[in-house]
């Protein structure tokens, strides 16, 4: 049975740098994979750091990386970075248990670029990403962790389109933001789990974080703008 539970795995997350960094540390390294600003693909890493960026601090010229890699300074090289316009003093912090497996989301959930998969591409009208960390309590081998990420995705989109939240472009119901990033941590070690989709325990604790997270993200992102 599923449990939402108060305290999440490792350290809470922390705002720093004038409130501008949003930090989740981990208490042991973890496999990642994820398609972030700093260190994407598959990496080592023992912390991710969110950067709140303002509009004017992204304007034509200036480059993401070295925007955010500033930020981070001398601890970028195990920290997966990700960039977003929304404040992250909004993050929601869910997590879920099951007897000794579990699984959590961290999601910081803006709505101004939201678009629907298959969109003509065009240049962003507005600044506004969902960025989701998700942590599992168990290793998992190279192809689970891809399977986390795809279901974290499918979850993600699932929020979304329960909240009928339109495409800025062409008006369809959307599936994500054109600037999403999902990262997907597992901590090291041996005896990995070798699948994570929906008929696992495991697999469901992570859809269930992810969908509620983003669900909760969604509504006060909608909330604040009244449009509910």
């Amino acid at each position: 049975m599923k449990a939402a539970v108060a305290t999440p795995e490792g350290e809470a997350p922390s705002l720093e740098g004038g409130g501008r960094l949003l930090v989740v540390r981990f208490e042991r390294p973890h496999a990642v994979l994820s398609w972030a600003v700093i260190n994407g693909g598959r990496r080592r890493a023992r912390a991710v750091v969110w950067r709140q960026v303002r509009d004017d601090e992204l304007v034509p010229g200036v480059d993401p990386v070295a925007l955010l890699a500033a930020s981070l300074g001398e601890s970028s090289e195990e920290t997966v970075g990700l960039l977003t316009s929304r404040d992250v003093s909004t993050f929601d912090d869910v997590r879920l248990a099951s007897g000794a497996l579990s699984a959590r989301c961290v999601a910081t959930v803006g709505l101004g670029n939201a678009l629907a998969a298959g969109d003509e591409p065009g240049p962003l009208r507005s600044v506004g990403t969902i960025n989701l960390l998700c942590q599992l309590s168990r290793p998992l081998s190279e192809g689970a962790l891809v399977e986390a990420v795809a279901l974290a995705t499918e979850a993600r989109t699932a929020a979304l389109m329960e909240a009928r939240v339109p495409s800025r472009r062409s008006l369809r119901v959307a599936t994500g933001t054109g600037t999403d990033c999902i990262v997907v941590a597992a901590p090291e070690g041996p005896g990995g789990e070798t699948y994570v989709g929906k008929h696992t325990r495991l697999g469901s604790l992570l859809g269930g974080a992810v969908r509620e997270a983003t669900a909760r993200g969604v509504r006060r992102w909608l909330d604040e703008r009244g449009i509910r």
